[in-house]
């Protein structure tokens, strides 16, 4: 599941996952969902809530009194998801697109919440809704009658799998974990006003074919483009316990990227994206301007760099770096329902009130967080999609852990959700991470942490140390079979000398291991927080979220040579670009 496509990444591999911390223009429509409610008048509640109510009423009354086996949980989640985007590169326009669209999920349970038709089969994740596409009119004779189709087939499936889950009970032995498939939860109502999407698009063209013009046109560039992005999300939610939800928010999205080949033939990609809660709130034309020299000026030194070699030794992970790292390497292993899949590795399964991190570090992930130091967070969300209330959850406390993101799929010990189920539209709801937080009770600056590294770098007598500026991506492991270890991607890494010498770009390398190796090497961290937002790819499918973190000084890390293509750069030579942009 690698991608080589532009301002695309993977950081997360279970048996079917992915993760996208900067989504391509194609992917940018339907998989970017970050950003803060618009302060934009608002749509004012539409009909919708009580025509899936009305419906639910009349399907699960039918069902109860006709199917066998009878249902004892039903809910519809409808998702309208509204996006405009914009592409230019060399002053020309690439693409302007607009879409629209309603997705319908239906959830259906047969048999009891201690055993239904959800629970896993030999690690199996069971697939029931199809994610169908309903009209955007409130119109009701057309959404019931699609509700109606899609609880008599989801009901199909449901009652089918249970049977098969029962004769798997019979035949396989009995599950470690005896906590049950779906938990109680309060009702809650809250039906609020949407934001509406406010973009101008016009004007938007002519900002973007001005500024790509004087955009990747550097010698040794390959490619260049800049991408607005604008996008409004509306969540209508009503189950058989009495819950009713209405609730969404918009978001804006700068995206520029370049795109490079070096002479030996790696692929190289600079990138970097701008955020706001409107397209009006997007910075101005200065930092613009600025931000295109830096992923310029970035692509161009990598050209120049030379190959790392595979090294192990000291290392500084900036602040993103390391939210990267802490979302790879600890946040899928502490999701609920690889804790009672016995298909996973379940790192931590067993380790509630132990020590699994430094003392001085603590991990809370906090989806009420709309914000942190200023700077917008995409993993924030008023309710999860089992229509429960967002709340913070500190997983670990001075090192110690103390819990694991929930669902209402319950685990010993963990009887309730807490506010952690999510799933894109069209798959089944699992635990995910949200606003992942680390903070630090050992906090330097950053010149101090610069100085460890170094003493670091001497004691071990090695010849440098590494400090990881910027990354892509990364991808784990978490399965049972596979080996229980990480990659995390950089783009941009320096090598440190300690005899004085100036700081040395490199390319190429990735950073591998295994967690609990990782964790123990883990020394200080600096008194900055930095923030990485990005969208998270798994068996649910891909949703928003943020990795918050100090930069960090490990004793030891190991790094790899990135695969490379044998391809040289182009034979021929590039255009004359005149000037405006176009050749």
């Amino acid at each position: 599941m690698r991608s080589n496509r532009p301002w695309y990444s993977e950081a997360v591999r279970t048996p079917s996952s992915a993760l996208a911390w900067l989504a391509p223009p194609s992917l940018i429509i339907w998989g970017l969902l970050a950003g803060v409610p618009s302060k934009a008048p608002a749509q004012t509640a539409t009909p919708l809530v009580d025509i899936l109510a009305s419906e639910l009423e009349r399907n699960f009354s039918a069902l109860k009194a006709k199917a066998d086996p009878p249902p004892y949980f039903l809910a519809y989640a409808v998702t309208e998801s509204e996006a405009e985007s914009v592409s230019a590169s060399l002053g020309s326009l690439n693409s302007r697109n607009r879409n629209q669209r309603r997705t319908l999920d239906v959830t259906v349970r047969v048999g009891t919440p201690q055993l239904d038709n959800y629970r896993r089969v030999r690690g199996d994740l069971p697939r029931f809704t199809g994610g169908a596409v309903i009209t955007l009119d409130d119109s009701p004779d057309a959404i019931k009658r699609r509700l109606w189709s899609e609880t008599d087939r989801v009901y199909r499936l449901a009652s089918q799998r249970l049977l098969n889950v029962k004769t798997n009970q019979q035949v396989q032995v009995e599950t470690k974990d005896d906590s049950g498939d779906f938990s109680a939860a309060d009702k809650v109502v809250s039906v609020s006003a949407v934001p509406l999407l406010k973009f101008k698009g016009d004007d938007w063209q002519g900002k973007l074919r001005k500024w790509s013009a004087e955009f990747g046109t550097k010698p040794g560039i390959l490619s260049a483009s800049i991408t607005v992005v604008a996008q409004r999300e509306s969540k209508t939610f009503v189950n058989t316990e009495g819950t009713r939800l209405q609730h969404g928010r918009t978001f804006a999205r700068l995206i520029f990227g370049a795109q490079a080949k070096a002479a030996d033939g790696m692929d190289l990609s600079s990138s970097e994206i701008l955020d706001a809660e409107d397209a009006n709130r997007l910075p101005d034309e200065k930092i613009v301007r600025a931000t295109m020299a830096k992923v310029e000026r970035d692509l161009i030194s990598l050209l120049q760099a030379p190959v790392v070699e595979p090294f192990v030794g000291p290392a500084i992970l900036s602040g993103r770096a390391s939210g990267v790292f802490f979302h790879e390497i600890f946040g899928h292993r502490i999701e609920g329902h690889r804790q009672k899949d016995e298909s996973e590795g379940q790192t931590f399964a067993k380790s509630v009130g132990t020590k699994i991190l430094p003392e001085f570090l603590s991990v809370t992930f906090d989806a009420t967080k709309r914000s942190l130091d200023g700077t917008d967070l995409n993993g924030w969300y008023e309710f999860d999609d089992e229509g429960v209330k967002a709340r913070p959850v500190t997983i670990v406390d001075q090192g110690i852990l103390r819990g694991f993101l929930l669902s209402r799929s319950p685990l010993t010990g963990f009887p309730s959700s807490n506010g952690h189920g999510r799933r894109q539209p069209g798959q089944e709801v699992v635990p995910r991470q949200s606003n992942l937080i680390v903070s630090s009770s050992n906090k330097v600056s950053s010149d101090a942490l610069r100085a460890q590294l170094l003493a670091e770098v001497k004691k071990q007598n090695k010849p440098y140390g590494l400090y990881f500026e910027k990354v892509d991506s990364g991808y784990t492991t978490t399965g049972r079979r596979g080996l229980q270890a990480f990659t995390v991607i950089p783009q941009i890494v320096y090598r440190i000398y300690a005899d004085g010498r100036p700081d040395e770009l490199v390319r190429g390398a990735d950073i591998v291991g295994t967690p609990l190796a990782a964790f123990a090497k883990i020394v200080a961290t600096s008194d900055k927080m930095e923030i990485f937002n990005g969208i998270c790819g798994a068996e649910s499918g891909n949703v928003p979220v943020s990795a918050s973190s100090p930069a960090i000084f490990v004793s030891e890390v190991e790094i790899q040579k990135k695969e490379r293509s044998q391809d040289r750069p182009p034979i021929l030579p590039a255009p004359t670009v005149a000037a405006g942009g176009r050749p």
